[in-house]
This record gives C-alpha cells, structure tokens and sequence, in this order.
C-alpha cells in the first residue's frame, strides 16, 4: 500500500491553549518501500504516523490510501512500547494474527515457530511476556506484526528503550524479515543512524510544528549490516542529515 499526503496539517486543542504538531506536511510512500521518518523530540512524529494510520484526523489536507497491487489496504502500528497480550504466550502472541485471519492452529503456530526460531527466541514459545526481557517481547511484537501481513507497517520507535548491543541485534533481525516480504513500512525514530541503516529513504521532520526541511535517499545496497555504519560513505552521509536537523534547530532558538 501507499500513502500520499498532501498539506497536512493537525492542531491540539485543549484548556491550556492549542498545540500545532505538524504544518503543510506533504509527501508520498512508494510501494514495497522502508521509509524512515527522523526529527527531534516533539516533532510530530508519532502524530504523523498516527495520522497514516487513521487515528487522527487532519484539520488540513489530505491522506490518501492506494492500495497494493493485491488489494491489500490495512495498516499495522508497532510503538515503542509492546503491546504484547499478558495473559498469552509468547507463540500465542506471535501468531495472534495469523489466528484473526483464520489460520488453522498448525499452520499458524507452524509459521510462527519459523520466525522465533530465526529470531534466536526458540525453546520460549510456552512463556508470558513478565518472564521476557525487553528485547525479547520486542522480537515478538515485530513477529507478530509481520505474521499479521498489514499492507503498511507503520513503526514508531520500537527500538528506542533497548541498549545499543540489542538494538543492533533487533534492527538486522528486521532487515532479515523485511527483505524476505519487501513490506511497505514507516518508521519513525529520533536516531539518524537507524534511520540510514534500515531505509531506502529518510524524510527529515523540523521542530514544532513538524514539517518536512529535508529528504534522502539512501545509496547503500542490500542486503545491509551493522558494520555499514562504519564505513566513510555511512558516516558522511549521516553527518549531512544531522547538518539538515542543526540548521533547522538554530532557526527555532533565533526566530
């Protein structure tokens, strides 16, 4: 599926007095595309996902919906927090929508199985959620959403709250499972070097209220590893949108 938005535009109201989020936010996804989505705190990132997602209404512009050649036009949302269910099992969780979809327990617990195994969670499938590590329900909580097979997987920040050995390890097992299906995913992160690793492109959100002061397109091949951040391009390249995000942050501080 993919997203083309137009002039949005969306305003908190509230007895405190109103909140601009986003301002003339205008862009469009491509189909089979990873895009990230990066901007400092209060940027309107979680809105705008939300507002791909259908949560939240624009009071400006337009959201449209296109479809993927299959006809596939649902959208999946993963945030920072899982939302793992505590009363399942970690394989009941991760084939919980396989199962929404009618899948037979076999095949469902079968496909499941699958991916906690290429995941490194095999021999857990019997837990809860309180008996796993951060990373682990994270592993999950993207399992289940692949499994889910949404036309758009819409991500925001899933990795953040994890330390940085595991969230290297939890980004190449998104890749892995990314490249196998090419799913249309947006993913929001306040970290530039995720945002290059992962994506084929990365949109640059200013600071309130969010609109977009910078694109990129990402010229490394794939499959891509960790070890890519190293390289001079990487960092070059990284340094360029940091630059994008700089620039926008001394105008806020002098206007």
């Amino acid at each position: 599926m993919r997203v083309s938005c137009s002039g949005l535009g969306v305003t908190f109201h509230s007895a405190a007095g109103d909140v601009q989020a986003l301002s003339n936010v205008t862009f469009e996804t491509r189909e089979g595309e990873f895009l990230a989505i990066v901007g400092p705190s209060g940027s309107g990132k979680t809105t705008l996902l939300r507002v791909l997602a259908g949560q939240i209404v624009p009071e400006h512009g337009a959201v449209a919906r296109i479809p993927s050649p299959d006809g596939g036009s649902r959208a999946l949302m993963v945030s920072q927090e899982n939302s793992l269910f505590p009363w399942m099992t970690v394989l009941e969780n991760a084939a919980f929508g396989l199962e929404m979809m009618g899948i037979a327990k076999p095949e469902r617990h079968a496909r499941a199985r699958e991916l906690l195994q290429r995941t490194g969670i095999a021999g857990w499938d019997h837990y809860y959620p309180a008996q796993l590590s951060l990373g682990m329900k994270q592993r999950v909580a993207v399992i289940r959403s692949f499994l889910s097979d949404p036309s758009l997987l819409l991500m925001d920040e899933p990795f953040s709250a994890l330390d940085v050995q595991t969230r290297l390890t939890l980004q190449e097992e998104l890749l892995a499972l990314w490249e196998q299906s090419h799913r249309s995913v947006v993913f929001v992160t306040h970290d530039v070097e995720e945002a290059i690793l992962l994506s084929d492109r990365v949109l640059v959100l200013g600071e309130r209220p969010g609109t977009l002061v910078g694109r990129f397109s990402i010229p490394f091949p794939r499959p891509r590893h960790a070890s890519l951040t190293l390289s001079e391009e990487f960092l070059f390249l990284k340094r360029r949108i940091w630059t994008e995000l700089g620039l926008q942050a001394r105008e806020e501080a002098t206007a």
